[in-house]
């Protein structure tokens, strides 16, 4: 019974350390978020994430527009076909209503004579000036909008505690998880030190 004892007290040690371990080092990672100096031994203490906002900042904003989302992306589905018929409608449909309004003076049956022919042109043209003018807005985005710069410029503004919540709220299931496997893993290293100790 005794050696039973032995082993449960060792277990319950190991894995109450590895979870405090675990639960110690994920706060570390935030925590502390103001540095905290050491003055005898010149030291400053940081959490992780506090210290390197701009490198992880950079990272992520990099990690997204090259693996994740690219303007190409973000316009082809702006862009896409349906779409692209729907825009082409409406915009015939805007021009023939402009038109209609500027010919007034026209007498009808003359106006009713042109539409026709101003409808053929619209239905003709629109298509390929709009394509054109997607593929010009296409390359000036691309010039002009950088999705690394903007998703960095946002992580770097957002407070440090804000940055916390997100993180947690993203990450909460596989930060419990490690948690656990701290627990796991200091129990399983607990029952073989006392298997260890009984037997050796």
């Amino acid at each position: 019974m005794n050696k039973f004892v032995t082993i449960l007290i060792l277990t319950v040690v190991g894995g109450l350390i590895g979870w405090i371990t675990n639960i110690l080092a994920i706060k570390l990672l935030f925590r502390p978020i103001t540095p905290i100096r050491i003055p005898i031994l010149n030291f400053e203490i940081l959490g992780l994430i506090p210290k390197r906002k701009k490198e992880i900042a950079a990272n992520i904003g990099e990690v997204i527009s090259n693996e994740l989302l690219s303007m190409d992306d973000i316009l082809e589905q702006a862009l896409n076909n349906s779409n692209s018929e729907n825009f082409n409608s409406y915009i015939i449909e805007k021009i023939k209503g402009i038109i209609n309004e500027k010919l007034n003076i026209i007498p009808m049956p003359f106006r009713m004579m042109a539409s026709p022919y101003i409808d053929e042109i619209l239905n003709k043209e629109v298509p390929s000036a709009l394509s054109e003018i997607t593929a010009d807005l296409l390359i000036k985005a691309k010039e002009n909008v950088n999705i690394q710069a903007i998703v960095e410029e946002k992580i770097n503004e957002l407070d440090l505690d804000k940055l916390e919540d997100i993180i947690i709220k993203v990450a909460k299931k596989e930060l419990k998880h490690i948690e656990i496997l701290g627990l796991v893993l200091g129990s399983i290293i607990g029952v073989l030190q006392g298997i260890l100790v009984i037997f050796l």
